[in-house]
């Protein structure tokens, strides 16, 4: 009996020891390896596609050189700042391990008056002043065969979620440095607006440029043209059209004939904008909302049609508002797209899940031949199209009254193939009335295209996206500002700005950027209990209607006792 007790405590401790030995073992070459296992849904942690089909492509090793401050100081601002660089660093190691040996990582401590502090200006990083008065460094040089680089100033740690897009654009320019030409042609002040004089001496600041615009700016040349544009520039990649209200017949031969060229455009049009209004009867009159925006020739020789009188509500993507006396109501015709309105198939959307539209309306019709449609945005069959300005004026009735299609509606469409001209006359003459003379007359006949001058069809496949929202790109849907430590953060408050740049980067050729964006803003919604809501609200909406036809009936029979009496 001792020795069986004997061997058993023998065997247990060697059995200890054994598993002792695995574990530690199993640590050590778990720690040599280094290899992280990212847990998220959206793998926010985890190197994206798109940055390693960049990393892929490069044929010659890459320098970054991370600048930070190594203070000894322990403040909140440094804590928090420690705490970042740490995880910065992380994310340079993911880079350098999918490199294969093209990046190389070089860190500094830019103290003051030192060679690091001097090589981070000459680099363009930047230092930051804290509350304390301290300078901290945190920035970012992506250097290449020391001709061409690229700087992140300063790593902003409200920015953490677009760190790796910002990493991977730096790195994706200094292996192009030539940035394709934007055009933009819209009639809103996309690009600011000083303050007149008077508003200057109340000491009010002008309006600044919107966000899209400096957003786009990071990675293109922006031209800004002008509404009575004759001729888009040849060398411009992409035209983005953002809201083109009382558009000229010659503005839109000039498209047209851009995209027979080989042109590709991106065109935000409006049946009722709602944010953006900046015609003076709404400084007069207030929130009325102006005339909407299309381009009614070209979309007819396209194929397609948008009703500027009607927008698209939906219940299963309605947003609370503001109402009166600051109360949120429900808006039907203010939409917030899920996953379930958002292509996941498509490169432009399937990392997008939140998408606000305000008063978007929808494309009809069919594609003429040689054009293939893409649906990039839509509605669910719970919705309906709604005239546009009773959809502003009321949510409430509008959902008193709502009855669904049955039928999804495109919100936004991606046309692709060979387009056909939607002038087969020529260049649309400029009506000069005052012109009488027969000899004035004639000497207007030359200014008529000549018919070899005018395009009739694209020779080669191009790309048009229409989105039947423009609100969706102003500041005040876009984004949110926040005072912190550092200035003003414009933090995102979905994915609109990011379809915007998606789509521009799709069309200018450059794929792989697409993904490590759009992986910046996940959001997961209650989609099940939004569905709970409608069907509630079906309900509530059903009895209210039978208790407002009891009422009806009641005070008829009232009327008519009232009568005989």
């Amino acid at each position: 009996m001792k020795k069986k007790s004997l061997q058993t405590i023998l065997y247990s401790t060697a059995g200890v020891a054994a598993m002792a030995l695995i574990l530690i073992a199993f640590n050590f070459i778990a720690g040599a390896a280094k290899k992280r296992v990212d847990l998220t849904k959206e793998k926010a942690y985890t190197l994206s596609s798109g940055t390693k089909a960049i990393l892929a492509k490069l044929d010659t090793p890459v320098k970054v050189r991370f600048y930070c401050t190594q203070t000894e100081s322990s403040t909140p601002d440094t804590i928090y700042l420690k705490a970042y660089a740490k995880r910065v660093e992380d994310l340079l190691s993911e880079y350098k391990q999918a490199a294969h040996g093209k990046v190389t990582i070089e860190k500094y401590d830019p103290q003051p008056d030192s060679d690091a502090e001097d090589s981070a200006r000459l680099d363009g990083v930047e230092g930051e002043t804290l509350r304390n008065g301290d300078r901290f460094y945190m920035g970012l040089a992506i250097i290449l065969n020391v001709d061409e680089k690229q700087a992140i100033p300063f790593l902003d740690p409200n920015k953490e979620k677009l760190l790796e897009y910002d990493i991977s654009r730096a790195i994706s320019r200094v292996m192009t440095p030539e940035k394709a030409v934007v055009g933009i042609l819209s009639p809103l002040p996309l690009f600011g607006m000083p303050a007149n004089p008077m508003m200057m001496r109340m000491g009010q600041q002008g309006q600044q440029a919107w966000a899209i615009v400096n957003e786009l700016k990071n990675d293109f040349n922006i031209r800004h043209l002008t509404m009575d544009a004759d001729k888009i520039d040849d060398d411009i990649k992409v035209l983005l059209l953002i809201h083109p209200r009382e558009i000229s017949d010659k503005t839109q031969y000039a498209i047209d004939q851009f995209i027979l060229r080989g042109g590709k455009m991106v065109a935000f049009l409006d049946p009722m904008p709602w944010l953006i209004d900046t015609k003076e009867q709404n400084q007069m009159f207030g929130n009325i909302p102006n005339s909407g925006s299309s381009l009614e020739k070209l979309l007819k020789a396209w194929g397609l049609a948008m009703d500027t009188s009607k927008v698209v509500a939906d219940m299963n993507f309605k947003m609370p508002i503001g109402g009166r006396n600051g109360q949120p109501q429900e808006a039907p015709a203010v939409l917030r797209l899920t996953p379930e309105g958002i292509n996941r198939d498509d490169i432009v959307t399937s990392q997008i899940d939140d998408i606000w539209l305000p008063y978007a309306g929808a494309f009809t019709g069919t594609p003429i031949a040689g054009l293939k449609e893409t649906v990039l945005l839509k509605s669910t069959t719970e919705s309906q199209l709604v005239d546009g300005f009773m959809a502003n004026l009321s949510g409430q009735n509008v959902m008193k009254e709502f009855k669904p299609s049955g039928t999804t509606y495109a919100l936004a469409v991606r046309l692709t193939g060979k387009f056909k001209t939607a002038f087969p006359d020529g260049k649309p003459e400029e009506k000069k009335p005052d012109e009488k003379k027969e000899g004035e007359k004639k000497d207007d006949k030359p200014a008529e295209k000549k018919p070899e001058d005018s395009l009739k069809e694209s020779k080669q496949d191009t790309t048009v996206i229409l989105v039947a929202d423009a609100d969706m790109l102003s500041d005040n849907v876009a984004v949110r500002q926040i005072p912190t430590p550092f200035g003003n953060f414009s933090q995102v408050m979905n994915g609109n700005l990011n379809f915007a740049q998606n789509a521009v980067e799709q069309l200018t050729g450059d794929n792989n950027l697409i993904g490590v964006r759009s992986r910046a803003t996940q959001n997961r919604p209650f989609t099940k209990i939004r569905q709970m809501e409608n069907e509630a609200n079906k309900k509530f909406q059903n009895e209210i209607k039978k208790l407002e036809e009891s009422r009806a009936e009641a005070q008829r029979q009232i009327n008519e006792l009232q009568q005989q009496k």
